[in-house]
């Protein structure tokens, strides 16, 4: 039995990135990467992103999207001003640690590229089909695992789920009667959906 330090107690949250201000500090591999992730999820993510020099593929992909601004300086606290999430992502220990304690004195949630001690929260795999989108997290023990679980529910998942997430929607605005009988009614549709997967 797991003791309470060795288990997974992180709340899966997702965000609406084109609402918030997130900061990259970190122009390098690990910039893109994180740049990468988020615009994964959202092509229309308020992103800005410091560092000293900066690469050509992150110039790239900032030339096509109107939502990322690239600033070409040494990171300060000041970086921090109207910032709701930050990611650190340089080359050096002691800037990523800095941008750790500004972000932390400022009550602003900080991921520091694998260092988990420096994260409030970790950037987890996700499956998306559509409207459907799953969260992998193994507590950073095994990224790796988590990439590979990502590959099999992208395979396993049908083309149309997006369309019987449509279909429920459609239902679930139908329907008639108080929340409770909604619920009941809606669980017994997606449970007969679950039922003939299970035959074939």
């Amino acid at each position: 039995m797991l003791n309470r330090s060795e288990e997974n107690h992180l709340f899966p949250v997702f965000l609406k990135l084109d609402k918030i201000q997130t900061l990259i500090v970190g122009g390098g591999y690990v910039g893109l990467e994180k740049l990468g992730a988020l615009l994964k999820n959202d092509e229309e993510a308020n992103v800005k992103l410091i560092a000293p020099v900066i690469s050509q593929e992150i110039y790239c992909i900032a030339a096509s999207h109107p939502s990322i601004k690239l600033v070409l300086k040494k990171y300060a606290t000041s970086d921090l001003a109207g910032i709701n999430l930050v990611i650190g992502a340089t080359n050096f220990y002691e800037v990523n640690k800095q941008v750790y304690s500004d972000a932390k004195a400022l009550g602003i949630l900080v991921n520091v590229a694998d260092t988990p001690e420096l994260c409030d929260f970790y950037l987890g795999s996700t499956v998306k089909k559509g409207n459907l989108k799953i969260g992998i997290s193994t507590n950073g023990k095994s990224p790796t695992f988590a990439k590979r679980l990502r590959a099999i529910l992208e395979e396993v998942l049908p083309d149309h789920t997006d369309d019987i997430l449509q279909n429920l929607a459609e239902i679930r605005k139908a329907l008639k009667g108080d929340f409770e009988k909604k619920m009941e009614v809606l669980n017994e549709i997606t449970a007969s959906f679950v039922h003939d997967k299970n035959k074939n």
